[in-house]
């Protein structure tokens, strides 16, 4: 059996190296030929000893995943669906913009965290994706999109941990992933144009902060435990108040000063004026300090089986002037590729659900379309 050598991050393929006898300049040289040149074919590589080539045939392989369908919007984004095996598939995403390209990638096939706006977790989940699957999705994007482009310079400058899967909920092929994308012999990613995003797992948010500090973004979508137990049920083990103490624990090694919190816009449930004061006081009063942040208001992408529905744009518009008003940076996330599925909260690929997520979910659905509370509404009325 030979090993797929995009499982490796630069150490991890010293390692390989030096059980064929090799030197670790050895390792850097292939590792510049998969990542930076998308080589697969260990012959081209003219650089390299023929012994060690020979070596390589024998007991290596560079295996990218299989492109079951491609899709590009008319606004430009590219929407990919690869073959993991086991009848499962996932999907990554390219949205290009004037001044940067963005990669959106998967770390599992499902999500287990079963978020109630979101249509990779009420497929269930089926498995963690490995290093090389996480990798070789940015391998087989940077490489195709050079060609598709006919360009020689790098087209992928950000990368967002945001498909499809709970990145921290697969740490161990996450953090050799993310070293991939930022070796300078890989892909020279900077640690602040790589992002993980997070529904909250505390543990590992304190762990990537020590292991691999990137940009942080953090799936926040209520200002309240009741409700964001109802919407993000990894609430119920991680509290607002613990998730927030993670975040400025995270700011003291983070690359960039703020965290991300990002707040799906759902009509009726999130998007009242008391949610937004509520907010307000959650970010700038906790724990006597707050926590630096700015916010990203999605719009809701529907989808049948969620049961909700997105907040009319002016709402959106006026929750995101509370914010503003009251000194938070705030934004309204421009939705790209939704006719071709590939908007926030859409990618959900084909997965053999092992957690049976569907029928939690639907025992759900009653509690979460509650109206807001008349106590938010007298208040909104003073």
């Amino acid at each position: 059996m030979t090993t797929n050598l995009l499982d490796f991050d630069l150490d991890g393929l010293a390692a390989f190296c030096e059980g064929l006898g090799e030197k670790r300049f050895r390792a850097t040289q292939l590792f510049r030929w998969i990542h930076q040149r998308g080589a697969r074919d260990f012959a081209q590589m003219s650089d390299l000893a023929r012994s060690l080539r020979e070596k390589l045939a024998v007991h290596a392989r560079i295996e990218g995943l299989s492109v079951i369908s491609s899709h590009e919007s008319a606004d430009g984004t590219i929407k990919w669906l690869f073959d993991v095996g086991g009848g499962n598939a996932v999907e990554a995403v390219f949205i290009p913009e004037d001044d940067r390209g963005t990669l959106c990638i998967s770390s599992q096939a499902g999500c287990a965290v079963g978020c109630r706006f979101c249509a990779t977790g009420h497929q269930g989940f089926a498995r963690n994706l490995t290093t090389g699957e996480i990798v070789g999705q940015l391998w087989f994007a940077e490489h195709f999109l050079r060609h598709h482009l006919k360009t020689g310079e790098r087209v992928i400058s950000n990368v967002v941990m945001m498909g499809m899967g709970e990145p921290l909920q697969n740490y161990s092929a996450l953090v050799p992933a993310l070293r991939v994308m930022l070796d300078d012999h890989g892909y020279g990613l900077s640690r602040r144009r790589v992002t993980v995003s997070t529904s909250g797992m505390v543990r590992n948010i304190d762990k990537l902060a020590q292991d691999c500090p990137v940009a942080l973004a953090v799936s926040l979508h209520a200002p309240n435990n009741e409700l964001r137990d109802h919407l993000v049920p990894l609430n119920r083990k991680h509290c607002l108040e613990d998730l927030l103490d993670a975040c400025n624990r995270y700011l003291e090694h983070a690359p960039r000063d703020f965290i991300t919190f990002e707040y799906c816009m759902l009509d009726g449930v999130n998007d009242q004026p008391e949610h937004a004061r509520q907010l307000i006081e959650l970010v700038q009063h906790h724990g006597g300090t707050g926590v630096p942040c700015k916010f990203n208001l999605i719009p809701f992408n529907p989808f049948p089986e969620s049961g909700l529905t997105r907040s009319p744009h002016r709402q959106v518009l006026a929750f995101a002037k509370l914010l503003s008003d009251a000194g938070i940076v705030t934004t309204v996330r421009k939705t790209r590729g939704d006719d071709i599925a590939a908007a926030c909260g859409q990618l959900a690929g084909d997965v053999q659900d092992r957690t049976r997520v569907g029928e939690r979910i639907a025992r759900q659905r009653t509690i979460m379309l509650k109206p807001v509370p008349a106590a938010m509404a007298v208040r909104d009325e003073e």
